[in-house]
């Protein structure tokens, strides 16, 4: 499949974005949280938020060197400090569902490092306990298919991250589908974090690192190599070096793009510089993610929104994104198979009116 041309577009083929079917594989736990919910929780319990989560909101962030990534999840770490009962889990959960069943969401995976709630929720398994007991929830009430990713943080022990993965392991078959590997993926060794990887691939799970954001395509290739990745959180800057980007198109490894959350880290100065064009016309398979709507202002249908003002992307070249990411997820068939055809149903079905999602 090519990109578009770049040539204007009739009116009548801007269908609705919020009406395309469409699989959600990259999403963070807290930065999904509603911005409001955010407020009411820090109210609740006295909690001061920075100016940049309030007045300040979406706030104005880079991560162009390390002090830019501490500014960063600073702001994450205090989102999360909102989050203090059973029913704050539950309430982000049902929320996260209703905002992407909003967006056209069908399939969701979502990724939490359950270490960083332990502490206030009984330790790591009770804390993966409640969250999927969450998610079955949300999905009774929504119909949104929901699968959870247990993502390891890099700047922990590699220790740390073999517990994770034993962990996510004990979930397999039970709402667990994926490891990851997240945070700045400047800090620690990647290599190091092999073995956690090899005890989830034993365990059946679909390896699904970050990589490709903040570093270049060198550590892209050390990502696919040492942690077998299946699908690259990101991957975005393999278009800078077409001899690997045309092996991860031979491997059948998926990229989880996030658009928003490239220029508001500063990888890309504007929505027009994020490569998608070259991906796609090289072949690759992409997913368009929200990554942390909490923080980059826009979920799961701006993605597809911003991308298509950017490049004038038609309807056809969206409904192929989001063939790709109903392919690219760990959605049993029978649910990949409806989707497809709602997908083919929403490119056949002449244009009413277009939409702009936040």
């Amino acid at each position: 499949m090519t990109a578009d041309s770049g040539e204007a577009r009739p009116h009548q083929d801007r269908r609705s974005l919020r009406t395309l079917p469409k699989a959600h594989l990259h999403l963070h736990f807290t930065g999904a949280m509603r911005h409001q919910t955010l407020l009411e929780l820090a109210a609740r319990d006295g909690i001061r938020l920075p100016e940049q989560l309030v007045a300040d909101w979406p706030p104005t962030l880079s991560a162009a060197d390390e002090k830019g990534w501490f500014r960063f999840q600073r702001l994450y770490d205090v989102a999360r400090s909102v989050l203090r009962t059973e029913a704050d889990i539950r309430r982000l959960v049902m929320e996260v569902a209703e905002d992407d069943v909003r967006d056209g969401g069908r399939w969701l995976e979502i990724q939490v490092d359950p270490s960083g709630y332990a502490a206030k929720f009984g330790g790591i398994t009770a804390f993966t306990d409640l969250v999927l007991d969450a998610v079955a929830d949300a999905e009774r009430a929504t119909g949104l298919g929901i699968a959870v990713i247990i993502a390891s943080n890099r700047t922990r022990h590699p220790m740390d991250a073999r517990t994770l993965a034993r962990l996510a392991g004990q979930y397999v078959d039970h709402g667990v589908v994926g490891f990851g590997l997240s945070n700045d993926e400047r800090r620690g060794r990647t290599e190091e974090f092999d073995h956690a990887f090899r005890i989830a691939e034993r365990a059946g799970l679909r390896l699904m690192p970050h990589g490709g954001e903040l570093r270049g395509p060198e550590h892209i290739r050390t990502v696919l190599r040492s942690l077998h990745a299946t699908r690259l959180g990101h991957g975005v800057r393999a278009a800078e070096d077409p001899a690997l980007l045309d092996e991860i198109v031979r491997a059948g490894v998926a990229l989880e793009v996030c658009p928003t959350s490239n220029v508001s880290l500063g990888v890309y100065s504007d929505l027009t510089s994020v490569p998608l064009p070259q991906l796609l016309d090289a072949g690759a398979t992409v997913a368009l993610g929200a990554d942390d709507p909490l923080l980059f202002g826009s979920r799961l249908a701006a993605q597809y929104a911003t991308m298509r003002a950017a490049h004038e992307l038609t309807d056809e070249t969206l409904a192929d994104l989001a063939r790709m990411s109903v392919t690219a997820s760990t959605a049993p068939e029978s649910t990949k198979k409806g989707l497809l055809a709602e997908i083919d149903g929403w490119v056949n079905t002449p244009s009413q009116h277009t939409d702009s999602p936040s």
